[in-house]
């Protein structure tokens, strides 16, 4: 719960004035010897720790889990495998996976999602990016339109589509190869664009570097790049721009 949750909860009695105090009265994170859980961060920041799955050893990973679970009533971790679903769903039955993002989480299935996040990809093959962003973006809150296979090489499914783009708080361009779209969406729109590079090419894509260098030398204005692969970083970055739009 962040504060603004358990102050509603106490003023309508759903919530003893001591368990609040209690609440507010511990560590801003909880040790566990191998990790150090930052049970503040929403209140802080508005934002849950997230867990980065990948090479964590098992045992760490499924305490992890179970207790991030019971402070936020909610999980979601990125970059698992198919083996860590299996180990976390025996202790968190409901938890639910997706093979496409590699993405782990539970999360209330009633939530409100806000605005309006547009998640263009170039290609079906930066789709796993793609989702890793809009999944987290709609995880905080956030709603969003996917526009997928949008790229250059047919420019007029991307106009199709373009009333939804330009609606939108935020738009997050997803691409390997030359990386481009970012550009074309850039010069499309009034608010800001978020630049994925992926690692989808062949040998001079070089793993993703000549999207990032393509990215960050746009000449369109409003575009900003974050990490090869990076679709975590992303929908945090547009749900921050978002929940900003909203306020406004």
């Amino acid at each position: 719960m962040n504060t603004r949750e358990i102050l509603e909860k106490v003023r309508s009695g759903e919530l003893p004035v001591e368990e609040a105090q209690a609440y507010f009265s511990r560590e801003p994170f909880e040790e566990l010897g191998y990790a150090k859980l930052d049970t503040h961060r929403e209140i802080r920041s508005g934002f849950p720790e997230v867990i980065y799955c990948s090479s964590k050893p098992d045992e760490y990973l499924v305490n992890i889990f179970r207790k991030m679970l019971e402070a936020n009533g909610e999980v979601f971790g990125t970059r698992a495998s198919e083996e860590q679903y299996s180990l976390i769903r025996n202790v968190i039955p409901d938890i639910a996976y997706d093979p496409v993002s590699r993405i782990l989480k539970k999360e209330d299935p009633d939530k409100k999602r806000i605005g309006k996040i547009a998640v263009c990809t170039a290609g079906t093959a930066d789709i796993p990016v793609a989702e890793e962003a809009a999944q987290t973006a709609e995880y905080f809150g956030s709603r969003v339109v996917r526009l997928y296979d949008v790229g250059v090489s047919g420019l007029h499914r991307l106009l199709a589509r373009l009333e939804d783009i330009q609606d939108a708080n935020c738009v997050v361009a997803v691409a390997g190869m030359e990386g481009a779209l970012a550009s074309v969406i850039g010069g499309l729109v009034r608010n800001p664009v978020i630049a994925v590079p992926t690692s989808v090419g062949y040998g001079a894509s070089m793993h993703g570097l000549s999207a990032l260098l393509t990215m960050i030398n746009s000449c369109a204005n409003g575009v900003a790049a974050v990490n090869i692969d990076n679709g975590y970083g992303a929908g945090y970055l547009a749900t921050q721009i978002n929940r900003l739009a909203e306020r406004t």
